[in-house]
């Protein structure tokens, strides 16, 4: 039997859509946007290479922790878990595997991927091409209820990365030092934050399961903070795609000797 917009007793429409806005226009920028982040982060997590500049220990988002004996001499800042990976295995598989478990199961992206590419519907008063609905109970939707979990992981890539940053004030030669790409690591670890604590999950887990708040102070606290950022999850979600791309480009192309890092100090 049909659900969704073809169940019996919902009215059938002849019509795809009887909207004559651009509603077409919001769904395909964000579908440009999510398909080209795709690519991209393919194209790099297969390199396996041009992701640590050893002078100034900028070691790009996508790659930390590097954690492998594959991994180029200086950028294991937590040491060598595991030997060679072979060739065709990118040794930021478990970096990869967290991060875009944690964006892909986001009620955020969900929210875009379901419009932009599976047109779920592409927009209100907008029918969508499926005949069935069965909802998010079977493989392989049913994986996107495991985004609390990718959130604790998230939040350990979080620290480690802000681990990456601190040692990014490394001065040419050694000691204290400044440069761009350490302003575009910074910039990008706090829109990583913005996103990552504004998310839903983080709101309820600060404040969820209580009765009340007045036993729970600190608690009320962090959910007052937390529900301050929630309104624009969607707006740090997409900002930090963007900071996330422009970091490692950066130091890609400086790690590649493309162009020079601009120092500021040091």
């Amino acid at each position: 039997m049909a659900t969704g917009v073809s169940a019996p007793g919902r009215a059938q429409v002849g019509l795809k859509t009887a909207r004559s806005d651009r509603w077409w226009l919001a769904p395909l920028r964000i579908g440009v946007i999510l398909l080209f982040f795709i690519a991209y982060a393919t194209v790099r997590i297969f390199m396996n290479k041009w992701y640590w500049v050893d002078d100034y220990h900028y070691l790009t988002p996508l790659y930390s922790p590097c954690v492998t004996s594959s991994c180029v001499e200086g950028s294991s800042h937590l040491g060598t878990w595991f030997g060679d990976f072979p060739r065709f295995l990118p040794f930021s598989l478990i970096t990869f595997a967290v991060l875009a478990g944690f964006r892909g199961t986001c009620y955020y992206y969900r929210k875009a991927g379901y419009r932009s590419l599976f047109f779920a519907p592409a927009a209100c008063a907008v029918p969508e091409p499926h005949k069935n609905y069965t909802g998010e109970r079977k493989f392989p939707l049913v994986a996107l209820n495991l985004h609390r979990y990718f959130f604790y992981g998230a939040l350990v890539f979080g620290v480690l990365n802000i681990y990456d940053g601190i040692l990014a004030f490394h001065g040419d030669g050694g000691g204290f030092g400044i440069g761009l790409g350490t302003v575009i690591i910074w910039v990008n670890l706090v829109f990583l934050w913005l996103y990552t604590l504004s998310c839903h999950a983080c709101r309820h887990i600060v404040g969820g399961r209580l009765k009340n708040f007045s036993k729970h102070p600190l608690r009320y606290r962090y959910w007052t903070f937390v529900s301050k950022l929630n309104p624009k999850h969607g707006t740090f979600a997409m900002t930090s795609l963007f900071t996330v791309i422009l970091t490692d480009f950066y130091i890609m192309a400086v790690s590649a000797g493309w162009f020079s890092d601009l120092r500021i100090i040091n």
